[in-house]
């Protein structure tokens, strides 16, 4: 069995998603990946129960009624990982934003590099975007600079979604307590690993902006994370993330750090 589990949630993605299973799969590391679809009406999931044929053992799918937003989907995705074994779950994108290539780079800094969390960056040094309007790149390194400034993260890239979780991370982190479901889940999520007191190393990547399907950004994600973050950093100094009770993963004592590549 696999040590890795990569987790994909999908909506109407039936231009990417095959070739996406292919190519995690064409990989020299044997990695696991998971499907969340939300209800597709395009066909997505028929695609991915085809691809199940192929890659028996391998390719799982989870199917949902109805688009309930990413950070469910990665939540439910998180269970099903943590319930089957996984030691390494990793987050990412269907449309090839992220190159799955750059998985093998997440798992080694995980891995073998000690760090708990390794975030696929776009604003570290190596880090690049490429097919971003100037308009889309000011308000994302905008926002970047508002959650470290809001959170005390010194995560240069907070909103990143291409992530290596390692498993103590996700058993210490109480999931029932994550409660942004878009894309401010993924500042949420680094922000709860942060405080806890969990290393989170930054892995520089280049992001392309989609070429196939379409965009999931809307106004109400944006207003999200604009609000949400001041309110996430007051409701952290009366409460933290970690189970009310003593997690498999027991406590952590070492301090919150963050490491650039």
């Amino acid at each position: 069995m696999s040590d890795s589990l990569v987790i994909i949630p999908t909506y109407n993605e039936k231009e990417n998603v095959e070739k996406m299973i292919n190519t995690v799969f064409s990989l020299e590391k044997d990695f696991h990946l998971l499907i969340v679809d939300d209800g597709s009406p395009d066909g997505t999931a028929d695609i991915v129960r085809a691809q199940q044929q192929k890659y028996p053992g391998r390719l799982f799918m989870i199917e949902r009624q109805g688009k309930l937003g990413l950070g469910t989907a990665y939540i439910a995705g998180f269970r099903y990982g943590l319930e089957k074994g996984y030691d390494f779950i990793f987050e990412m994108d269907c449309d090839f934003s992220h190159n799955p290539k750059d998985l093998l780079r997440l798992y080694d800094a995980c891995k073998n590099q000690g760090a708990d969390v390794a975030v696929g960056s776009r604003y570290v040094k190596g880090g690049d975007l490429e097919n971003w309007p100037f308009d889309r790149i000011f308000l994302s390194k905008g926002a970047s600079f508002y959650v470290r400034m809001m959170t005390w993260m010194w995560v240069m890239d907070p909103t990143a979604g291409f992530i290596c979780y390692s498993r103590k991370v996700l058993e210490t982190i109480d999931l029932n307590k994550i409660k942004f479901i878009g894309y401010a889940f993924q500042i949420e999520m680094k922000f709860a690993a942060h405080s806890l007191g969990f290393k989170i190393k930054e892995v520089p990547i280049t992001f392309t902006d989609r070429i196939e399907g379409t965009s999931k950004m809307s106004k109400g994600i944006v207003k999200e994370a604009i609000f949400g973050v001041l309110n996430m950093k007051w409701k952290s100094f009366f409460n933290n993330y970690a189970h009310d009770v003593p997690s498999a993963a027991g406590s952590v004592a070492r301090p919150a750090s963050t490491e650039n590549e």
